[in-house]
Order: C-alpha cells, then sequence, then structure tokens
C-alpha cells in the first residue's frame, strides 16, 4: 500500500460516524440500495442497517461496489430486531413518515446517537415500525408530489446531520471512534486485499502495519500464507 492511500483511508476512518446510521426497511432496488450507501459513505457513516427478510434481497448489500467497501450492512430479520439493536445503542429513532406528529427534519439534533429509518418502495414504512421509532419526521414540499425516491431523502437527511455535526467539530476529531481492531481490519482489508483474502480463508490473525501501512509479520505468518 502506497503512503499515501495509507493516510487517506486513515483520514476517512478518523471522520467516521459510528452513532449515526441508517436502517432500510425492505427497500429493495439494487439502484436505490448502491445510491443510498454511497450517500452514506459521503456523509461519513460506518455502518447502516437493513431490514431485508428475504434472501434475495440480501444479495443486495452487494451492490455499489466502490463504497460498499468503506460502508458496512447490517441486516435484520425483521424491524423489530432493528429497532432493538439501534436502541440498545443509544440512538433515537426517526422515520421518515407523513403524520400529524411529525416535525421538519431540520428540527432535529442529529448530534445526539440516531438512526433514520427508510422506508420501501411499495409500501413505505410499516405500522411496526412507526409504533417503534422515537419520532416521526417529514421533508416539506410544496408541489403536488408529497414523497421523495428513498435515496433522495436519504441524502438530505443526512447532509442536515453532517451539517449539525461539522459544524459541533464531530468530524474533526483527533482520534477516530471506531474500534481500534476495527480500524486495523479496514486498513489491513483495503489497504491489502489480495492478502487480506489469503488471510481470511486460512484463519490467520492479520498483523500489525508500521506507519507507512506497511505488513509487520514474522516468518511463520508468511510461511504459512504461501503454504498451499
Amino acid at each position: 500500500m502506497n503512503l499515501e492511500r495509507y493516510h487517506r483511508i486513515q483520514t476517512v476512518l478518523t471522520a467516521r460516524q459510528p452513532d449515526l446510521t441508517l436502517c432500510l426497511e425492505e427497500v429493495h432496488k439494487p439502484n436505490n440500495v448502491s445510491a443510498v450507501i454511497r450517500t452514506a459513505d459521503a456523509a461519513g457513516l460506518h455502518k447502516i442497517h437493513a431490514v431485508w427478510p428475504d434472501e434475495k434481497m440480501r444479495t443486495l448489500s452487494h451492490t455499489s461496489a466502490g463504497a460498499r467497501n468503506w460502508v458496512e450492512v447490517d441486516t435484520h430479520d425483521t424491524i423489530e430486531d432493528a429497532i432493538t439493536e439501534l436502541k440498545s445503542q443509544g440512538m433515537q429513532v426517526l422515520a421518515t413518515n407523513l403524520s400529524d406528529t411529525a416535525v421538519d427534519f431540520r428540527e432535529i439534533d442529529y448530534t445526539k446517537p440516531t438512526a433514520i429509518i427508510l422506508g420501501g418502495e411499495k409500501h413505505g414504512i410499516t405500522d411496526k415500525a412507526l409504533q417503534l421509532a422515537d419520532q416521526d419526521i417529514i421533508i416539506p414540499m410544496v408541489g403536488m408530489v408529497q414523497s421523495l425516491n428513498v435515496s433522495v431523502a436519504s441524502a438530505l437527511i443526512l447532509f442536515e446531520a453532517q451539517r449539525q455535526r461539522e459544524l459541533a467539530g464531530m468530524y474533526s476529531r483527533k482520534v477516530s471512534a471506531l474500534p481500534e481492531e476495527t480500524i486495523h481490519r479496514i486498513l489491513f482489508e483495503r489497504g491489502h486485499p489480495v492478502l487480506a483474502k489469503v488471510a481470511k480463508r486460512k484463519k490467520l490473525p492479520y498483523p500489525p502495519l508500521d506507519d507507512e501501512g506497511q505488513i509487520l509479520a514474522d516468518k511463520s505468518w508468511w510461511a504459512e500464507m504461501q503454504r498451499k
């Protein structure tokens, strides 16, 4: 891995926001999933969540090859499972939904740990998700159409969250909010993808990296890596 790439990855990881996420509730169109993942990466999200009860739908987590390398996707069988996990992490759970109790999405404090639920293309957000969410939010519109494509909605909300967090200095941390083991895994897998695949297949631990991103491994690790 060249030094410029190593430093670029470190910079990106330092800005990651592990306490800001999306939850896609049966969003099933690959182009929408791809666009949402790209937006999540651009806004500094480390992970998104998706409710994909159908095994076939889970393959959509491999769309958007470039951005998918940088944004993890946790899948759940039910929206109850997803929201339970998000709330266990201390997140406020918001649902994009036009209702009498919904507030303008710009009125939310996104500097708090936050998860935003986005409904599927066919049926939108389910009643169960609305029951479990802490607050409904809306994107005000003045046209005839009162809904936006899910990827567009995610972009508007996430970049409002990014704006607030930028003002709060949450993207300019000196140290990443991600766990050290996560940082090391990503640095190794993205910096040395071929070796990472071999090590994973052989169930070998990733060795340390030096300050320039080069592998610091003993002879036994290399020998095992080369063994057929």
